[in-house]
């Protein structure tokens, strides 16, 4: 199985069951303690933090190119390389880098199904320590495509058309504003709420729920393929995953990655709770 006939969605034993392939990219967002102590063989590490631009209040924003050039130029991306991304929290991280990804204009990727945590459970060889030099890095020069991305001020644009649908993709306790996380709390003016931790199977080591399953669950919510779909939750973490799944489902699907730590903490953004 070559680079190129790796699936969107990769099960563990069939990716540890693939021939090598230099064009195959392994990549681990974790913390770096995490990586150290076990990791998929071969696999590169990228920080949550470096996928984000840290900048408060809307700390999920992406980062600006000149952070991504040097990032994806340190782990060797290149466009003919094909990124399988992990994470060790059920596919949250994994889902942050694909839509980043996305931006960049690299669509050569696929999602490890249930990450490092499936892969263990499936009693496959894991690595720790510091990685070998991999002599990988190359001059990656970033460019920025805004298709993915929907602004506060797009988002704002578009409560009122009937074709745009806001997955609101945080717990029902944010949603219905019982839980505080900025200084006004509560959900978006008509989003739909369908918390990320429903997408994953938490019973099979941490892998999607079939996608069958899913599209019949958002779709009974109003969230399909005849909407145009913005998702968030508070830094455009959780709802990366959501991001992830309405791509595999083949929805029209952007994420807004200010999210509510953007919109919660802004002065005249409308709030419902």
């Amino acid at each position: 199985m070559t680079a190129t006939d790796l699936p969107l969605i990769i099960e563990p034993a069939d990716l540890a069951g693939a021939p090598p392939d230099g064009k195959r990219l392994l990549i681990t967002v974790c913390q770096a303690r995490v990586f150290l102590a076990h990791r998929v063989p071969g696999s590169l590490l990228i920080e949550p933090g470096e996928l984000v631009s840290g900048v408060a209040p809307a700390i999920g924003k992406l980062p600006p190119v000149e952070r991504l050039a040097e990032l994806f130029s340190r782990i060797g991306l290149e466009d003919d390389r094909h990124v399988v991304a992990i994470d060790d929290e059920g596919g949250g991280w994994a889902g942050r880098l694909i839509w980043t990804l996305d931006v960049l204009g690299h669509s050569r990727y696929s999602l490890l199904n249930g990450g490092a945590l499936a892969w263990a459970a499936a009693g496959l060889p894991l690595e720790s320590g510091p990685p070998a030099p991999t002599g990988s890095a190359r001059t990656y020069r970033a460019r920025i495509d805004h298709t993915p991305i929907a602004s506060m001020e797009q988002v704002l644009a578009e409560l009122d058309d009937p074709e745009s649908i806001v997955w609101d993709a945080r717990s029902a306790g944010e949603y219905h504003g019982l839980r505080a996380t900025a200084r006004r709390n509560g959900h978006i003016p008509g989003a739909v709420n369908l918390d990320w931790l429903e997408l994953i199977d938490r019973h099979n080591d941490f892998r999607l729920k079939p996608l069958p399953e899913l599209r019949a669950r958002l779709e009974a919510l109003g969230i399909g393929p005849d909407k145009k779909i913005i998702t968030h939750c508070h830094t455009h973490h959780r709802s990366a995953l959501a991001y992830f799944v309405g791509k595999a489902l083949g929805f029209d699907i952007r994420a807004y990655d200010g999210s509510w730590s953007e919109w919660g903490n802004a002065d005249d953004t409308p709030v419902e709770n």
